[in-house]
């Protein structure tokens, strides 16, 4: 009786909230505020005002902290890309969102999780929504990266297509190159007596395979991979020349442009903001301070309340948490004082070595 007391309470207060945000939602849009194109699948998103500023512009504000990827962060099943791609859409749609502030503080990750996010700022500043779907011109609006600690590998993969970076001095950034991560573990089968049988319809099939010898491996399959590596390294080179050339038609003396010997520096190596400021990579040394004066200089305001958009749970949500499978909610977890990649064998990933400093 009691739980189902407790049950019931539960559920009135969550038809409550969901009440009062309908009907807020719904006064809002007729005292002039944004008419939101309706979402009929991804992350429910509500704003959230961090800094007001009693302005009628607003400046959108997107976290992209740690290891990029697309798997999923909930149990929602929605991964960055998609909560990244719900925003943009919010920020697109709403007339009073001016520009957008992406803070990065991210060693890389998945290739193509990078590739997603980087392809959606790209629409967002052409006035698309994140699927490419062609909108009207006067929808598009800038975004301005802040750099934080780590904006290195897919961090700045991210970061090269929008219109103004500013980084810390200290921030480490760069690492622009390609990563492909396996294991060898033959020598320890042979040690414990366990010897592989493989049958396999091709020559190539079992690419990538540790359980082989190193002879093993035919000089064909190594210039493959690495033709994959080359191949991705490419993309990563092209999305930074084309971005950063943009930015700097766009934003002329206020801007920096990449220095003519900047590809002999995209080879991995990781370098401070103060480098990557001489070599054109980034705009500006400041902090998130600095990128907001940014973001208020480009989009030709003097002020602007700074928003959020979280992600909205109710009284499923909660429900759910129930339905954990028992291995799931079992799970150990050390702390090393650091989160470490996951990196999964056979993945492309632009990643950086460095996880912390």
């Amino acid at each position: 009786m009691i739980f189902a007391i407790i049950l019931l309470v539960l559920l009135g207060l969550s038809m409550l909230v969901n009440f009062s945000q309908f009907a807020g939602s719904v006064m809002h849009v007729r005292s002039g505020g944004p008419v939101v194109s309706a979402r009929y699948a991804g992350p429910r998103l509500e704003e959230a005002v961090l800094e007001d500023n009693s302005s009628a512009n607003k400046i959108a504000v997107i976290d992209v902290n740690g290891i990029i990827t697309g798997s999923p962060l909930n149990q929602q099943g929605y991964s960055m890309v998609d909560v990244i791609k719900a925003q943009l859409d919010r920020a697109r749609d709403d007339r009073h969102v001016k520009a957008v502030i992406l803070k990065v503080d991210s060693p890389g990750g998945e290739v193509l999780a990078s590739d997603e996010i980087s392809d959606a700022l790209k629409n967002f500043q052409d006035g698309k929504k994140s699927n490419g779907e062609e909108q009207e011109a006067s929808k598009a609006k800038p975004v301005i990266v802040s750099m934080g600690n780590l904006a290195a590998s897919g961090g700045y993969y991210i970061s090269a297509p929008c219109r103004y970076i500013v980084a810390n001095k200290m921030t480490i950034t760069g690492s622009i190159g390609v990563i492909m991560h396996g294991w060898n573990y033959r020598g320890l089968m042979d040690k414990v007596g366990i010897t592989p049988e493989v049958y396999k319809s091709g020559k190539f099939k079992d690419m990538l395979s540790g359980s082989r010898e190193p002879s093993e491996i035919p000089p064909e399959e190594r210039a493959m991979v690495q033709s994959l590596i080359n191949e991705v390294y490419g993309q990563f080179k092209q999305v930074v020349a084309e971005g950063r050339d943009a930015a700097h038609k766009k934003n002329q003396e206020d801007g920096h442009a990449l220095a003519e010997n900047w590809a002999e520096y995209a080879d991995g190596r990781v370098l401070s903001g103060t480098d990557a400021l001489k070599l054109g990579f980034v705009d500006q040394i400041g902090n998130f301070e600095t990128a907001i004066d940014s973001a208020k200089k480009i989009a030709g305001i003097s002020e602007a309340n700074l928003i959020r958009y979280e992600e909205r749970y109710d009284l499923s949500d909660f429900f759910h948490m129930f339905g954990e499978s028992k291995a799931a909610s079992q799970t150990v977890k050390v702390d090393l004082g650091f989160d470490t990649p996951k990196l999964q064998e056979g993945r492309l990933y632009f990643l950086s070595p460095v996880l912390s400093h």
